[in-house]
């Protein structure tokens, strides 16, 4: 794990600073004076003037930063720019270069896995994409852990096998979706796990859940278990329950069924439980909806 702030510290600082050293011993200052100017030590000073310090190529070679170099070196050495003005200069170049440049490139290749994300990932923004994302996956692990530690989980499993899924915030389609490939199974009174959570592998479940915030759900969290009347049962004691009619299409079932029962009361906390009781090869289903993956596979903990 390396994070971007070590790609400045590390690469593109004391790339800067040998610039700007070379620069102000080029406009006359004395080892000194350009210790006092950076704030470094002389020693430090020395090693840059030797060349001891390594720069990186492509931080030298940006224009930008080239340019930054000149411009503070001038200010500087002409007195016109304070230590703390050319502080300030620096920051808002490293601010630039962190938003999908130079120092956001250096960091993906620091850590490929930023790059095979396949989302825009902003350092900076505490609500970014890659970040939504990664807190999914997150939610979805915990929940699964929850399920495959709880005895007696493997018997609420269907013959079509579980899931557990989140979406994004602003989910639309499948692919805004994380959930198990391949689904959860019993196998000899246990639940198996076939791998680890992606977005985009769940279709069922899926559509269940995007169909349910269609007609009005602000649920982003979903598991599937084996219907039962006294499951369904156990569920609405403190849940809002909606059946849908199996033989529909399931998007347009479940979004007209939740749409018709209107929005559940304050205090539900956004959790929706969902079933069919099946059709002519349709296997019934109970659906447990929560704000949260993690969210509803406590809630399927608690009945069992």
């Amino acid at each position: 794990m390396r994070f971007i702030e070590e790609v400045v510290v590390d690469e593109f600082l004391p790339t800067v600073r040998s610039m700007l050293a070379e620069d102000l011993r080029d406009r006359g200052f004395t080892q000194s004076e350009v210790a006092s100017a950076l704030g470094i030590s002389q020693s430090a000073v020395s090693k840059y003037a030797a060349g001891d310090v390594a720069r990186h190529e492509r931080i030298v070679a940006d224009e930008r930063v080239r340019d930054l170099v000149e411009r503070v070196g001038e200010g500087l050495a002409s007195g016109d720019l304070t230590p703390v003005a050319a502080l300030v200069e620096i920051e808002v170049l490293i601010r630039q270069l962190e938003e999908g440049d130079l120092l956001a490139d250096l960091h993906e290749t620091a850590m490929p896995a930023l790059a095979d994300a396949d989302v825009e990932f902003s350092v900076h923004d505490p609500d970014s994409g890659l970040r939504e994302r990664e807190r999914v996956l997150t939610s979805v692990r915990r929940g699964l852990r929850t399920l495959t530690n709880t005895s007696g989980f493997a018997g609420l499993i269907p013959n079509v096998g579980a899931n557990v899924a989140e979406c994004l915030g602003d989910a639309r389609a499948i692919d805004d979706v994380a959930a198990v490939p391949g689904r959860l199974v019993d196998v000899k009174g246990r639940a198996m796990v076939p791998g680890e959570p992606e977005f985009g592998v769940s279709e069922h479940v899926a559509t269940v859940l995007l169909a349910a915030r269609e007609g009005g759900a602000t649920a982003r969290g979903a598991v599937n278990v084996r219907y039962d009347p006294d499951t369904v049962e156990a569920l609405a004691e403190s849940h809002p329950t909606v059946e849908f009619d199996a033989e529909r299409p399931t998007r347009e079932a479940v979004a007209d069924a939740v749409a018709a029962a209107g929005s559940p009361a304050e205090g539900d906390g956004g959790t929706l439980v969902l079933y069919q009781t099946g059709a002519v090869g349709i296997e019934p289903i109970v659906y447990v909806l929560a704000p949260t993956a993690s969210e509803a596979a406590a809630i399927v903990r608690d009945i069992l």
